[in-house]
């Protein structure tokens, strides 16, 4: 084979490679800035290809995702802007593009792509937030300065939660193309937050002469303890990831040596052989991040006398519906307790007491919770249309005849019953409205 076939050959073969593969268009270049797990708004990015202005006197332009006020600013199609589809914004002087509506679930990182319009000279820009509706601005990052003839993208990171929206503000030079605008949201990360944020739903003081509404509080839970009843009157606490793992459960039941040494304090073996389960209020499985987390709810004042059945199957249906809610992005603020007197347990008939009477056994058992996507700033973010579940059910063996979510009531009937203010840290305005309420939301 002579030397130029073989060039000749070689010529096509490359060329041949090269044409299969100019389809192969590259990736828009804003995704290469684009969080694999931050969610993107929806509408987002925007590419002004749903806008329509062809001169620069302020107005506001419906886009795909809401409305922009343009100041300064056009919608432009011709050949010099740098564009991706058949649009994209031009700026020039001191231009600025607005958004009218706001974001609501803050913001991570926000992807903008620029370049120079024609062969006008670079110029400046910023990017500003603001998180009250366009009343006061923030800037966001370092000045960017656009010099490309091509379009290549910037991004800015922040951690925005609840509302925000942003602005681009041109600062010097020539005119200046914005496309491919995209927010991510902000993800909220699971925190423990304060146990009794939702209320104190008795008025419960630490004080020796209050030692039928006497407070506890742990870094576990918070509670109520009714000495004459040898049982907390309620344990409120709160469940988001944050307190989760896979630490064993410990099995160590144990006296409350943080009651009053005047107090009554129950052991394990004041409920042995009498019928009943030592029924969790805050449940273990609810604290399992770590052994200290997990032994705290086995302190017998979160403990009470609780029917098997109840404990072991409807209760226990409660609890994990519970934390099924915190991995599908909530947390929650729970509160649970006992009330009346007289259960049934293994042993049959109706018993009140346990212990000669120095434990009462409830005649029914409740459990409230407020459910939140997560978040911080959790009582301002409760509004009229969260999600509450009261459960109100018998303390008995025959309670599994029905699914737990048979037992749902609103938070009104368990305070009529037990005379607690449950919310009471809520606005009336709110916590008027979700205690009224019975959830009637499908469940598993």
């Amino acid at each position: 084979m002579n030397k130029l076939f073989h060039y000749f050959l070689t010529a096509v073969f490359i060329f041949s490679i090269s044409s299969c593969q100019k389809d192969e268009l590259p990736e828009p270049v804003q995704d290469a800035h684009i969080h694999p797990s931050a969610p993107i708004y929806s509408g987002f990015p925007e590419t002004m290809e749903a806008g329509s202005k062809t001169s620069y006197t302020t107005a506001d332009v419906t886009l795909s995702t809401g409305s922009w006020n343009f100041n300064n600013a056009l919608i432009g199609t011709s050949a010099s802007d740098r564009k991706t589809g058949l649009k994209s914004a031009r700026l020039q002087n001191s231009g600025m593009l607005t958004m009218n509506f706001n974001l609501t679930n803050g913001a991570s990182l926000v992807t903008i792509s620029h370049g120079i319009y024609g062969t006008d000279p670079s110029s400046t820009w910023d990017l500003y937030a603001s998180t009250n509706s366009g009343s006061t601005w923030t800037k966001i990052g370092s000045t960017v300065t656009t010099s490309s003839t091509t379009l290549s993208a910037v991004s800015f990171t922040m951690a925005y939660t609840g509302n925000v929206r942003f602005q681009i503000r041109k600062l010097t030079g020539g005119r200046l193309n914005i496309d491919n605008i995209t927010v991510e949201e902000e993800i909220p990360v699971p925190t423990r937050d304060n146990n009794m944020a939702m209320g104190n739903p008795s008025n419960a003081i630490t004080n020796i002469n209050s030692p039928n509404n006497y407070l506890l509080i742990k870094s576990q839970y918070a509670l109520s303890y009714n000495n004459s009843k040898g049982i907390a009157n309620w344990v409120s606490w709160h469940l988001s990831a944050a307190w989760q793992g896979d630490a064993p459960r410990c099995n160590c039941f144990a006296s409350d040596n943080t009651l009053p040494s005047s107090f009554f304090k129950a052991t394990s073996s004041h409920y042995t052989n009498t019928g009943f389960d030592r029924g969790h209020l805050c449940n273990s499985e609810d604290r399992d991040e770590n052994h200290t987390d997990n032994q705290a709810t086995f302190l017998m004042t979160n403990i009470f006398p609780q029917a098997p059945i109840n404990n072991q199957r409807t209760w226990l249906n409660v609890e994990t519906y519970g934390r099924t809610l915190t991995t599908q992005g909530y947390e929650v603020y729970i509160i649970a307790g006992g009330y009346g007197s007289g259960g049934t347990g293994w042993n049959g008939g109706v018993t009140y007491t346990i212990a000669n009477g120095q434990i009462t056994v409830p005649s029914r058992v409740w459990k409230v919770m407020l459910i939140l996507p997560v978040g911080n700033n959790d009582v301002n973010r409760v509004t009229t249309t969260t999600r509450v579940i009261a459960v109100d059910m018998p303390n008995n063996q025959t309670v599994s005849s029905q699914n737990w979510s048979y037992y749902r009531v609103s938070v009104d009937y368990i305070e009529a019953q037990t005379g607690y203010n449950i919310l009471s840290n809520l606005p009336d305005n709110i916590e008027n409205v979700i205690e009224a309420s019975v959830d009637t939301q499908p469940v598993l």
